[in-house]
């Protein structure tokens, strides 16, 4: 951490949230005329080129090393993975709540950091993970228009947001986060572009536009997260990263007519209330 900046932290998290929602809605909305994979294509390509154009006159080729590509290719693979579940899951479900069910993430990895990492987990951190699926069960809940297979696209790309976190771990302790996050825009970048040529299809000049847009969001979300967590500590930003969900509630109303429903409401708060808990319980055992 440079200098103790809170506030100048919490704004750079909030306006990463909101890039964030953007990216996904501006997903939705292309989606709507170009194939789901020609979109992620767009998202991945932009980002490593300006990654290339911002990084590389900077730190040189520096940026390229990694001591464990192995690890690197599978951190990228599950970012991948959640891209292509959760940008998918936006052809069925509105932004608010597909966005809610990716929260899992940070109750996933507590979870998963017992049997992949050996950490301890207390008996509240176990109760708040349980609440968090109960918060996914009442936004599905059986009878309802989102009690559909596609309700388990936002729940696996949860899962493979975890595991990306999981090995972010693992990685940041010989990988510098600009050399990694380039890593995995690379990969992205290759695996997409021989797979895109399947579903070609030539975008209108405005769309273009649009995809420049879309991976600009994404690595200036990255970027400015990185950002805040050099001004404040993480304890203090976890729970600002749940403004996403109200950005995409927002966004997801005027752009595409979709404004949660109460009981969604009540799943949302759900989730959001056990991931804050299972956070400060994480924050309290460390400090103890």
């Amino acid at each position: 951490m440079t200098a103790a900046s809170p506030l100048k932290g919490v704004l750079l998290m909030v306006l990463a949230t909101f890039l964030f929602a953007s990216h996904d809605a501006l997903s939705k909305y292309l989606m709507g005329m170009y194939p789901v994979l020609l979109v992620i294509w767009a998202r991945y390509i932009v980002h490593t080129l300006l990654m290339v154009a911002i990084f590389i006159p900077r730190e040189g080729t520096r940026i390229l090393r990694t001591r464990r590509p192995g690890l690197q290719a599978l951190r990228a693979a599950c970012l991948l993975g959640t891209s292509l579940l959760f940008i998918s899951s936006l052809q069925y479900l509105p932004l608010a709540e597909a966005t809610s069910i990716n929260f899992l993430a940070p109750l996933l990895v507590t979870a998963l950091s017992v049997p992949l990492l050996g950490e301890h987990v207390s008996r509240g951190q176990w109760i708040a993970v349980l609440v968090g699926f109960c918060g996914v069960v009442v936004i599905v809940h059986p009878g309802g228009d989102l009690f559909t297979p596609a309700a388990l696209m936002p729940l696996g790309s949860a899962t493979c947001f975890c595991f990306y976190q999981l090995l972010t771990r693992r990685v940041s302790e010989v990988d510098s986060s600009t050399a990694s996050n380039f890593f995995a825009g690379v990969f992205c970048s290759l695996v997409m572009s021989a797979i895109v040529p399947f579903v070609w299809q030539p975008p209108a000049m405005g769309d273009i536009a649009f995809m420049l847009v879309l991976g600009g969001c994404g690595l200036g979300a990255h970027l400015l997260m990185t950002e805040a967590f050099r001004f404040a500590a993480p304890a203090l930003l976890a729970p600002f990263g749940y403004c996403q969900i109200v950005f995409a509630a927002v966004l997801g109303g005027l752009f595409f007519h979709h404004w949660p429903q109460p009981v969604t409401l009540v799943g949302i708060a759900i989730i959001c209330a056990s991931g804050l808990a299972a956070a400060w319980l994480a924050r309290r055992a460390r400090s103890a």
